[in-house]
């Protein structure tokens, strides 16, 4: 069955939303690596990449459907904040828009009776779980180091084991 326009309009307005996610999150690690915490500079671009994969398989799913794709231009993120916790709370509060955007999908195409992109949109939900999940547990840390110069030190290091790892 091919993709409803009301489906592949918010499909594509998804698509957007993953692709300034990843332009957020790489403006995120221009600003750590300017600030000298290759940690969180690293996390931050594995962040990035990890959202362009997002919108693939959005945009994957369109073109399988037989819908169209349309992008558009992606707005300049912020490129400094106040400190590392703020960049981190600004992420978090980012995560938080991003599942809203994909329950709001997810309602549409149960009002739709859309059961192919209802399964596709079930793996975005959970992903969001962990998300928002693992961008509070950042914040939370962050705010109980506080200013601590070695605490900040230390858990840069272990941001960036992501990096490495992914």
């Amino acid at each position: 069955m091919q993709i409803g326009k009301a489906i592949q309009g918010a499909m594509n307005d998804q698509i957007h939303k993953e692709l300034e996610s990843a332009y957020l999150y790489l403006a995120m690690s221009a600003y750590f690596s300017g600030t000298n915490h290759p940690g969180a500079a690293s996390w931050m671009r594995a962040q990035a990449r990890e959202e362009v994969g997002h919108a693939m398989k959005f945009t994957d799913f369109v073109e399988d459907r037989g819908g169209s794709v349309a992008l558009r231009a992606l707005a300049a993120p912020p490129a400094t904040f106040a400190s590392p916790l703020a960049a981190f709370e600004a992420a978090a509060e980012h995560e938080a828009v991003v599942s809203a955007s994909i329950n709001a999908l997810f309602e549409l195409a149960s009002k739709e009776k859309d059961y192919a992109t209802q399964a596709l949109l079930q793996w975005f939900i959970t992903e969001q779980v962990e998300e928002e999940k693992t961008s509070r547990q950042i914040v939370d840390t962050l705010r109980l180091i506080g200013t601590n110069t070695s605490g900040l030190y230390m858990f840069d290091r272990e941001l960036g084991r992501r990096g490495q790892a992914g």
